[in-house]
């Protein structure tokens, strides 16, 4: 049958910026989904404890005035996510994000800003696994396909309807249906079992980063560092 068409927890964060160790969660979902079908979902509004940038409002829609009276305190929600995908993982489940590095690593900030447990310390010592990013996969899969590979454009590429893109339920859902619809046109990822393909996406992005490295330096900026380490990276994060 293939994990593409079995039980997939599709996560997403909509936050204050771009930078996964500075910003700040907004919006948050969970979603779980099997064979294409919607099982249950989860969303959440989070108070950041900051200003949400005007472009930031610009891309997700949540001003201000709307966080501050209608969102949970930011521990409240980072605990919250982090509890019910250390779940998911707990009993071999995959999470499913795209460009999981922004969203791991966010948590993971999240998560050390507010002196709440990591996603390791739940797993009792383990890394996060398995995740499932359909970025990584599809540019490893297809890596001379020319074009964005943002959510967006990637489910046009795979024909997976995304009708409020920056909304994180639709995106959450979008990431779960993508890595089914890249399962089925790619037997040979479908076929592997998701540790398996947990590792190899570990490989991939390395690879991929790697190059775009090698590709800056050429171009005329011998300092560039392209960070290989994915799903999760090692955080600094700002206070609170």
């Amino acid at each position: 049958m293939g994990w593409h068409r079995e039980l997939l927890i599709g996560f997403d964060l909509e936050t204050t910026g771009t930078d996964p160790c500075e910003a700040r969660i907004v919006t948050a979902a969970v979603i779980e989904v099997k064979d294409g079908a919607v099982l249950g979902y989860r969303q959440w509004l989070a108070d950041p404890g900051v200003p949400i940038p005007e472009e930031a409002i610009a891309v997700h829609g949540v001003t201000n005035e709307r966080a501050t009276a209608e969102g949970e305190p930011a521990d409240r929600v980072a605990d919250a996510l982090a509890e019910i995908l250390v779940g998911y993982w707990r009993t071999g489940v995959p999470v499913v994000a795209y460009n999981a590095t922004f969203d791991l690593t966010l948590l993971s900030a999240e998560l050390a800003r507010h002196g709440l447990p990591s996603l390791r310390e739940r797993l009792a010592g383990v890394d996060p696994a398995p995740v499932v990013d359909p970025y990584t996969i599809d540019r490893s899969v297809d890596r001379y396909r020319r074009g964005k590979r943002n959510l967006e454009a990637v489910c046009t590429e795979y024909g997976v309807p995304l009708d409020a893109a920056h909304d994180a339920s639709a995106d959450a859902l979008a990431a779960a249906l993508l890595a089914r619809a890249i399962g089925e046109r790619h037997a040979k990822v479908a076929q592997l079992g998701v540790a398996e393909l947990h590792r190899r996406q570990v490989e991939w992005y390395a690879e991929s980063a790697a190059d775009f490295q090698n590709f800056l330096r050429r171009k005329g900026n011998p300092d560039a560092v392209i960070d290989t380490v994915w799903p999760m990276r090692i955080t600094s994060p700002s206070g609170v």
